[in-house]
């Protein structure tokens, strides 16, 4: 942003230096570029602006931030204006279509005018801040426009057709040219908001006036432009044709409705001054209503513990003062009404920044010491890193793929009664759901490395999945799994992984996978169950689904809702010895039905609360012909110890015997040995 000194100067009571101003501002969030002493005397200054603050794209703007944390009074303009013309419709006419695109737009109207150069005083301005000065109406704009911040435009009113203004939409393959030295015609679209007159694009709205409508030496009467544009489609329109300029630098950043009319009132006077004539009388405006002031409360003791130093209730309102707000204080709470060139000013801890920044950021003390407390172990992201640890111990590959899926890709991954959640974006068209679940992902990946010849790959994913249920939107934090293994292996190393898992989060193993058919994408499928809850699930992955993706190998799965077991993280974990006296193990191998699970057996045992009895674990499964249709024989181990003598296997037979009795007349099972 270039200023220059004594153009600042211009509006405090006493004048800073060129240093001082630098420095001021600097401290104020306003980085100091670059200087250039110019032949006058005066210094061209370049300040930094953040793209909130697009009250200080002007000189009248940074004048009062110097004001503020010098106490040196700001002197600005008058606003008032003396319009002794004809009624103002008599001459013009103003329709505003697009009030959401355009929420203010006026016009005032000048007769009998004159154009030629500028005065000393205005060139001298112009050329100053390193602009080229033109005439004095076309300079007369650009001096408002870095005094005040506000855009403004002057047509030649004899040019517009119908003497009328009317802010549209362009139409598909009309024509417009921008004003300027070798400036081309540009063809406009639906998406462009325009200045017409009753036949044509007279100016790209917030952007670049026309060539059609201009100011020239032969204008007698003019009309002057203020407005406000929505910063989304002045950003559009300028990216789009690749023209920038002043205006929609500012516009860009938000020009608020209600200073709209101060500034034309304050061009007004300007041109009157430079070019002469007569200010018809009254505004034509088309727009909303003006937008009420902005209210923010702050407390007065949140305020000095964010700044961490004691200010006053007179220097808090004070300061909130110096740069525009009007502030009020009862009971510790201060009620500041924003003003409108703040557009960046919501929240109560936007007015603690305010207070910090203009009583000076390098005024607030600092302790010598720093009071250092280590936080306590736990909550999600340790129990994320835990998880991941782990994975990768277990050789698993981590990988963070995107969120968004085709539809296709996420239909296969829904439950009953779930939908996808879709985004409406243009540029995400070819894949717009978002994930369901991460499996579909780790396929993608599984799939571009068997097509470059990586074989046996683990993967893992922990991160976010989407659904839409019962008309909401539903988000939870997801750990998948991939691996590729034997048919007869897949689901028991599956199945060890969850065990360690739910062991590092919870310092529990007891899981229990009982089978489902919910999961279309799983066959054989099941539920993981830890402490009587849902957590997961797990299986193979169904033909179609490894059809769909195109692998080659069978690939065996795993899903587990992990937020739930990061709430329990760090399990409390109790060390215990290890034991001193031997163990004696004792293996069953029995023959069941089919439909018998793992879980029947061991809920079975587990019930006959067996003395001594310290162990159960799986072993194996085996079903071939000699077992027979519809039955398998499973072989199961129960470990028994005292731990304060040696057992001898007479005092371990009885409770075994009792234990194959119990699978015989609870399950059914034939004991093998």
């Amino acid at each position: 942003m270039l200023v220059t000194t004594n153009w600042i100067n211009d509006y405090l009571v006493n004048d800073v230096s060129t240093e001082d101003q630098a420095e001021l501002l600097t401290a104020a969030g306003f980085p100091l570029e670059g200087t250039d002493t110019l032949p006058d005397g005066d210094v061209r200054q370049d300040f930094e602006m953040t793209s909130n603050r697009g009250d200080c794209t002007c000189h009248l703007g940074l004048a009062r931030e110097i004001s503020a944390r010098t106490g040196i009074a700001l002197s600005p303009p008058n606003l008032d204006v003396v319009d002794e013309g004809a009624p103002i419709d008599q001459e013009a006419s103003v329709e505003n279509m697009e009030k959401e695109l355009c929420p203010l737009y006026t016009a005032r109207v000048i007769l009998g005018t004159s154009v030629s150069d500028s005065p000393n005083w205005l060139k001298t301005k112009i050329e100053n801040r390193g602009d080229t000065a033109r005439n004095a109406l076309v300079d007369a704009t650009n001096f408002i426009l870095f005094e005040q911040g506000q855009p403004t435009h002057v047509f030649d009113l004899d040019k517009l057709a119908g003497r009328k203004i009317i802010v549209r939409m362009a139409k598909d393959g009309e024509t417009f040219l921008p004003l300027g030295d070798g400036a081309e015609v540009i063809k406009l679209t639906n998406k462009d908001l325009v200045i017409a007159d009753a036949e044509k694009p007279v100016a790209l709205a917030g952007v670049k006036g026309g060539a059609n409508a201009s100011v020239t030496n032969d204008t007698k009467n003019i009309l002057i432009e203020s407005a406000t544009f929505n910063p989304v489609i002045v950003r559009e329109m300028s990216r789009r044709h690749k023209i920038s300029s002043d205006s929609s630098f500012r516009f860009e950043r938000g020009v608020s409705p209600r200073q709209v009319e101060p500034c034309a009132n304050r061009l007004a006077n300007v041109l009157l001054d430079v070019g002469g004539g007569t200010l018809c009388a009254g505004t034509l405006r088309d727009g909303k209503n003006l937008p009420e002031p902005i209210i923010v409360t702050m407390r007065t003791d949140y305020c000095n513990e964010r700044l961490g130093m004691e200010l006053t209730n007179e220097q808090i309102v004070e300061h909130l003062a110096s740069i525009g707000f009007e502030t009020s204080i009862a009971d510790g709470v201060v009620t500041s009404v924003v003003p409108c060139f703040r557009g960046d000013i919501h929240r109560e801890i936007d007015l603690v920044e305010e207070v910090g920044r203009v009583h000076g950021y390098e005024n607030i003390p600092l302790k010598d010491t720093v009071e250092v407390r280590v936080p306590a172990f736990g909550g999600e992201a340790a129990g994320k890193q835990a998880v991941l640890n782990e994975l990768a111990g277990m050789g698993f590959i981590e990988c963070v793929t995107h969120s968004l899926i085709s539809i296709d890709a996420a239909s296969q991954f829904l439950l009953d009664g779930e939908s996808p959640l879709l985004i409406d974006d243009d540029r995400a068209a070819a894949e717009p759901a978002l994930r369901p679940s991460l499996i579909p992902s780790l396929l993608t990946v599984r799939k571009h490395n068997d097509d470059n010849g990586v074989q046996d790959v683990q993967l893992a994913e922990l991160g976010s999945v989407f659904v839409v249920q019962d008309g909401k939107h539903i988000e939870t934090t997801e750990l998948a799994c991939i691996l590729d293994a034997k048919e007869d292996e897949g689901i028991g190393e599956l199945r060890g992984v969850i065990n360690r898992i739910c062991s590092v989060l919870t310092s529990s193993d007891d899981i229990v996978i009982t089978p489902s058919t919910a999961t279309p994408w799983l066959e054989p499928g099941g539920d993981i169950v830890l402490n009587g809850k849902l957590i997961g699930r797990m299986g193979r992955l169904s033909t179609a689904v490894q059809k769909k993706w195109h692998l080659a190998n069978t690939t065996h799965v795993a899903q587990l809702h992990v937020a739930q077991l990061f709430e329990q993280f760090p399990p409390d974990v109790q060390s215990r010895p290890l034991p001193k006296q031997p163990a004696i193990e004792r293996d069953i191998s029995l023959i069941v039905d089919e439909n018998v699970l793992w879980s029947n057996v061991y809920s079975t045992l587990k019930q006959l609360n067996l003395p001594l009895l310290e162990e159960i674990e799986y072993v194996t499964t085996f079903r071939g012909k000699n077992i027979g249709a519809g039955k398998k024989s499973l072989t199961l181990r129960m470990r028994f110890r005292d731990k304060t003598r040696t057992l001898t296997h007479d005092e371990v037979n009885t409770p075994s015997s009792e234990a194959a009795v119990a699978l015989q007349e609870q399950l059914g099972a034939e004991i093998r040995s």
